[in-house]
């Protein structure tokens, strides 16, 4: 094995420069420092003596040689002094027991004599015979008592040293950079919490269980590559995933849920299934649509179409680019510009693709002048909006950068306002229940510590959500102050075949923008009154709702949802004829039906409409042929017989129904 310290070969260092640093830890420290080994002959894992700014101390050679280091101008690096010796770890021993002992007496004292001070640490200095105790208090503490009961027990000089909370945080991740960032990027009036269990400290609520044996049953999960904070460019951390449960049936349901939800992956089914893609080459959070998928797409927006139209809405197109005052005028460049796309220069302004539809509907809103007979105003538009999420926490379709919302803004006044927010409600339900979701959880949130609107305009506001709830006996959770800046709101979160929860719809007033943008009304005095506004939005993103609709049904849609109906197996050549004859009658029927002409047995093409989530099979042989019937297999029930085409087409229209 190579030493640290053998001569680097071919090096010109210049004078007064170590030809090469060591990383060392020292207290257990997880970041290692650099020192300067001189010509000792050192290995990774050897104790040392070194010299620090606190005086002599031990650490632990952590890192081999690092030559490519920059020297600042009158830079020094510390130097390892020796290897440690027996005499060595005897005095780090009882440095450590002293610590200890000072530690516990110091903690009973302070309980003893009731003072309003928490102990952080202690650091013994033997070379100064010094003991030096680290303590967080609110204000003020008169710990003179204390300091002479310490240093008539310890025999040593005493020192006290009070540090804020986020200091002593500080100074004990010293060399933990990532805990640093979230220390500073902690609010000032949130609570800072550290969690300390045996020799382990933690930045973290706590608390922590005694002993590993009080987890009945828990197992690591896996391992993954992950950017810090979702930066792609900041450095690639490990993950480590695990969990936790009171007993091993627990555990069990929950890793047989999790085997289920890697089966139900939409990315991996959507590939196996054709519906869509993302490609490098057009770029990350961009998705293609593939034919099948395009299908799937057009019938989830063809019905969202027909039924908003029967709700009384207006459908609405807008582009995809706006000016930047627009943006401007919206608050979105103020509050928002970090989430949009870098600006483009047009005609020497600057445009930027827009994040959001509210700006464009309300443009439409403003665009004539509106009376009190004119309310409510329903404005709903498929608008596709471009937000730049970071590399690192993209997921299939659940996150991209590209993506159609079912974006609806209703305009209405005051006394409208319970009336609208039911029919959204009705609304809501009516179309989660035709894509097969029946379980919802609900929540309510109030005004927040910081709002903006009159106190007035937000309690009729938030009172009206609740009457709308309550007069459909909805159940619900009230989140208080958990709404925006700009208004209370309903959350509708739907739950999957596997009991997970999906945000998906919302109902949220908007006192913001109508203020922003002046708009108003005409009422019945004739007088400009301000209308209420309210942002809507039942599926969320399509993307989204597509990913978690492909998971909730693995890919096995109702039969109005599949791409693809049916699929005609021709056992030979022979049936070609026949097998056209039923597809055209299925088609004129409005049926989605596909023929297997491929030069593969009857049982491989069984397999693969099985494989593809095909509703039907139809199977055609001499028999069938001669007696003008079709042998009709089910993706849910199996083999059904045999019936003619009408019977067929009269099951296909029921259970599309």
């Amino acid at each position: 094995m190579n030493t640290i310290a053998e001569e680097t070969k071919n090096k010109e260092l210049p004078p007064n420069k170590p030809k090469f640093l060591i990383g060392i830890r020292v207290n257990k420290q997880v970041k290692s420092k650099l020192y300067d080994p001189k010509n000792l002959k050192l290995r990774v894992g050897m104790s040392v003596m070194i010299n620090t700014s606190e005086g002599l101390k031990m650490g632990l050679v952590a890192s081999n040689k690092i030559i490519n280091f920059t020297k600042t101008k009158d830079q020094n690096y510390y130097k390892v002094i020796r290897e440690a010796n027996e005499n060595d770890f005897q005095n780090e021993n009882r440095r450590e027991k002293t610590e200890e002992k000072a530690k516990t007496l110091c903690s009973k004292k302070i309980v003893a004599l009731k003072l309003p001070m928490n102990l952080s640490r202690v650091v013994y200095q033997p070379h100064m015979n010094k003991t030096i105790f680290f303590f967080t208090a609110e204000g003020r503490v008169d710990f003179r008592q204390l300091i002479r009961d310490l240093a008539s027990n310890l025999r040593h000089r005493i020192e006290m040293k009070q540090v804020g909370v986020r200091d002593e945080a500080k100074a004990l991740f010293t060399d933990q950079p990532y805990k640093l960032e979230i220390i500073d990027a902690i609010p000032d009036a949130e609570t800072l919490s550290i969690y300390s269990h045996g020799d382990f400290t933690d930045l973290c609520q706590g608390p922590h269980v005694e002993n590993s044996s009080d987890i009945p049953a828990m197992k690591l999960l896996n391992i993954a590559g992950a950017y810090w904070r979702g930066d792609e460019t900041r450095p690639m951390l490990q993950r480590i995933y695990g969990t936790a449960f009171e007993n091993q049936e627990a555990l069990d349901d929950h890793l047989e849920k999790l085997e289920e939800a890697l089966r139900r992956d939409h990315r991996t089914i959507g590939r196996d299934l054709g519906l869509f893609s993302a490609h490098e080459e057009i770029g990350p959070g961009l998705i293609v649509w593939h034919p099948k998928g395009g299908i799937l797409r057009s019938l989830v927006e063809d019905y969202w179409r027909d039924i908003h139209y029967k709700h009384g809405y207006n459908i609405v197109y807008s582009p995809h680019i706006g000016r930047a005052n627009l943006w401007e005028t919206s608050g979105h460049l103020g509050f928002y510009k970090e989430n949009m796309y870098a600006p483009m220069e047009i005609d020497e302004q600057e445009y930027f693709l827009k994040p959001m539809n509210c700006p464009f509907h309300i443009m439409i809103y403003k665009s004539s002048l509106h009376s009190y007979r004119e309310l409510p105003l329903r404005i709903g538009e498929l608008g596709t909006v471009y937000r730049y999420e970071r590399s690192g926490v993209m997921h299939g379709l659940m996150r991209v950068r590209g993506f159609t919302q079912d974006d609806a803004h209703i305009f209405c006044m005051p006394d409208q306002v319970e009336s609208e927010v039911g029919g959204v409600l009705d609304l809501t339900f009516e179309i989660l229940r035709a894509f097969g979701f029946t379980d919802y959880q609900i929540s309510l949130s109030t005004k927040p510590e910081k709002y903006v609107g009159e106190l007035s305009l937000w309690d009729h506001a938030t009172s009206s959500l609740e009457s709308a709830l309550q007069s459909r006996g909805l159940d619900h959770d009230i989140d208080e102050g958990g709404g925006a800046f700009y208004g209370p709101k309903i959350d509708i979160k739907i739950k999957d075949a596997l009991g997970r929860e999906w945000q998906c719809s919302t109902v949220q007033f908007d006192f913001n923008l109508p203020e922003r943008f002046d708009l108003t009304f005409h009422d019945s005095d004739g007088e400009r009154r301000r209308p209420y506004m309210v942002h809507r939005a039942i599926l969320g993103s399509l993307e989204r709702f597509f990913g978690v609709l492909i998971e909730h049904y693995a890919g096995a849609f109702p039969l109005w949802l599949a791409p693809n109906q049916a699929t005609i197996i021709p056992i030979a050549d022979r049936h070609s004829d026949y097998c056209e004859i039923i597809r055209e009658s299925l088609s004129n029927s409005g049926f989605r039906v596909e023929i297997d002409n491929r030069g593969e047995r009857m049982n491989q093409k069984i397999r693969q409409a099985q494989m593809q989530k095909v509703p039907y099979m139809l199977v055609i042989g001499d028999r069938e042929q001669e007696n003008q019937m079709i042998s009709v297999r089910s993706r849910e029930s199996g083999d059904l017989g045999s019936m003619n085409v009408q019977e067929l087409i009269s099951k296909m229209q029921s259970e599309a129904d």
